[in-house]
């Protein structure tokens, strides 16, 4: 597998696992710079295991946002077609990119969307009105005792970007929730703690759609992935659990943290 052993990925994949569920990203956003930068295992052979990770760690956070209440069922399953379509044309195009074409797309898309965070870190999509009517797929969010109101907008942006959140997870093992939450919070009006379980819910097939894709190649290396989807697994729970505890403005700032700081590092690798 690598000079590393098994543990050291299993812990790899628990670190990322908890932060990215927690953001609804999936956790693809720090895992494959850490088996990269870190581990020294082939980018795609860390986006390849990172794919599968993804689909074992949003399947368990997703069912803790279903029991919150926290998943739009509606808006995802309609977001939903054009990021799968979107996860197989990015697992074919991985193939035709060197590795530090690789590298710069990981650093340019984390540089736009921690940026687009963090200048939303004060902003809120929420009405204070829960007799509003919410339209087909909007719905309502309840924080700290209150029962808010949130509308889709703008739902033309989110099926572009869904197509683009779902070629950047199979481009780049992502699992796509690091263009889905940023641009669902700030063009469509979801509140961050539903976009973040509504891109958990939708991240497993997105990654599914690009794994197969990556398995055929033989760019999957089994033990190392299982040893990072057995850590990635539980900490994804405790992850999600965790979420609840964290202010809305608190999330966005970590994350708009995390995608500069991870972008800068990958940016220098690209060069």
């Amino acid at each position: 597998m690598s000079e590393h052993s098994p543990w050291t990925f299993a812990l790899t994949g628990a670190a990322t696992g908890l932060i990215g569920s927690m953001l609804g990203l999936g956790g693809g956003v720090l895992l494959v710079p850490l088996l990269t930068l870190a581990l020294g295992v082939p980018i795609r052979t860390a986006i390849a295991a990172s794919l599968v990770s993804v689909i074992a760690t949003a399947s368990a956070s997703a069912t803790v946002g279903l029991n919150r209440g926290l998943v739009n069922l509606r808006l995802g399953l309609v977001l939903e077609v054009t990021t799968s379509i979107g996860g197989l044309a990015g697992g074919l195009t991985a193939a035709l990119l060197t590795q530090r074409q690789l590298f710069a797309a990981f650093a340019v898309t984390l540089a736009a969307m921690g940026g687009l965070m963090a200048s939303r870190s004060r902003r809120r999509n929420v009405i204070a009105d829960p007799d509003l009517d919410p339209g087909r797929l909007g719905g309502r969010l309840e924080e700290d005792g209150v029962l808010y109101v949130y509308r889709v907008k703008r739902l033309v942006v989110g099926f572009a970007s869904s197509l683009v959140a779902g070629a950047i997870s199979g481009l780049l093992g992502l699992g796509g929730g690091i263009i889905k939450v940023p641009i669902l919070n700030t063009f469509c009006g979801i509140p961050i703690r539903v976009a973040a379980a509504t891109s958990a819910f939708m991240i497993g097939v997105t990654a599914a759609a690009s794994a197969f894709i990556y398995w055929s190649r033989g760019d999957v290396l089994l033990p190392l992935t299982a040893a990072v989807a057995l850590g990635a697994l539980p900490a994804s729970l405790l992850g999600a659990r965790l979420a609840e505890h964290v202010h809305a403005r608190s999330l966005k700032i970590i994350m708009a943290v995390i995608l500069l700081a991870v972008a800068a590092r990958m940016g220098v690798q690209a060069l």
